[in-house]
């Protein structure tokens, strides 16, 4: 079974046009999967000529009838308004508009069912609210969105090791009064089936601990004794295989070597630098992002948009490469899913 990706370039500002280049210009990965490129074609054209690289592709006005060539993506076009031209390197309000409008576009594909996953090339925040995008990240944006009102959480993958994390993009001083139990056993539940969804039937979970040595047995914080250690026993007593907490200078020792060498498939992070920061030194060019908890899989490459070598020829595809793969493993899973349902189930 191929997958369809809904792919996006991202900010035209930065490296996204050429990151999409060079991943659709290695033959394997057009033969992986069904592709819709939803853009703007002189950006498609731009990113081609930036990366020296070209790939055949075809032109639809619309997703519902066509009929995919082996090896050959289907550009759906979002032209940009006439005679305006992106400016490059540098965030503008007329990239962050395009941007959510394609975004918006390849979701309704995929909710819609004529898409399995979203890939989007990297995005620019500050571009988002320019044009006028009022929350704090893109996450929240697509909740909103799709109007999701459930648990959600931005996971990050590395070479088979994936992370999630309790509170995200706030100061470190509102972290203790963000941590509670049941947002703790949401963070475990949301990772869990994140990895169910990318195909590993019996995730094995780590959770670390807040304080330094995880408070020393309530010396200098209590959290890991009244918050995290009873929300993880909570979550075992639901089914979900997850142990800690255990410190978070010592954890991410537990998931060193190949996957089936390590102790854990995923580590539950108390806020956003715990987990960022080892994923980034592990692997900052294979580094992959994706929107945990929202009903259709949305990935892209855990780093931005490069403004500094945009438009030089000269970015990594690596981290497009290994989000790539994400998104043709959640998008087989959501299409079974998806067709297993019955009609009258909601997604």
């Amino acid at each position: 079974m191929k997958p369809r990706i809904a792919l996006l370039l991202g900010d035209p500002a930065g490296i996204g046009p050429e990151l999409v280049a060079r991943l659709l210009a290695d033959e394997t990965n057009r033969q992986r999967a069904d592709i819709f490129l939803v853009d703007d074609r002189d950006e498609l054209e731009h990113g081609m000529k930036i990366a020296g690289l070209r790939f055949d592709y075809l032109t639809a006005s619309s997703a519902e009838h066509v009929r995919f060539e082996a090896g050959v993506p289907v550009l759906l076009p979002l032209p940009r308004p006439a005679g305006l031209a992106f400016k490059r390197s540098v965030a503008t309000k007329e990239g962050g508009a395009h941007t959510l409008r394609t975004l918006a576009a390849a979701m309704d594909l995929t909710r819609n069912g004529l898409a399995d996953a979203v890939l989007f090339a990297p995005l620019n925040k500050t571009s988002l609210h320019l044009a006028g995008m009022d929350h704090n990240d893109e996450l929240h944006w697509f909740a909103q969105y799709l109007g999701h009102e459930g648990p959600f959480c931005e996971f990050n993958t590395l070479d088979g090791l994936w992370t999630s994390r309790v509170t995200s993009h706030v100061a470190i001083k509102d972290v203790p009064s963000l941590i509670t139990q049941a947002g703790i056993v949401d963070a475990i539940r949301l990772i869990h089936d994140g990895l169910q969804r990318f195909g590993i039937a019996t995730p094995r979970i780590g959770v670390c601990g807040l304080n330094p040595h995880n408070g020393d047995n309530g010396s200098f914080g209590r959290e890991e004794i009244d918050l995290i250690a009873p929300a993880v026993q909570t979550a075992r007593a639901a089914g979900l295989n997850a142990e800690g907490p255990f410190p978070a200078d010592t954890i991410f020792l537990k998931v060193q070597g190949e996957p089936h060498q390590r102790q854990y498939d995923a580590i539950v992070t108390m806020y956003h630098d715990q987990g960022q920061i080892a994923i980034k030194l592990m692997g900052f060019s294979r580094g992959v992002t994706v929107q945990g908890g929202l009903p259709i899989p949305i990935v892209t490459p855990a780093h931005g948009t490069a403004f500094d070598i945009s438009q030089k020829g000269i970015a990594n595809v690596g981290a497009m490469a290994q989000a790539f793969d994400v998104a043709c493993r959640m998008g087989i899973h959501h299409r079974t899913r998806r067709e297993e349902r019955p009609a009258t189930q909601p997604a």
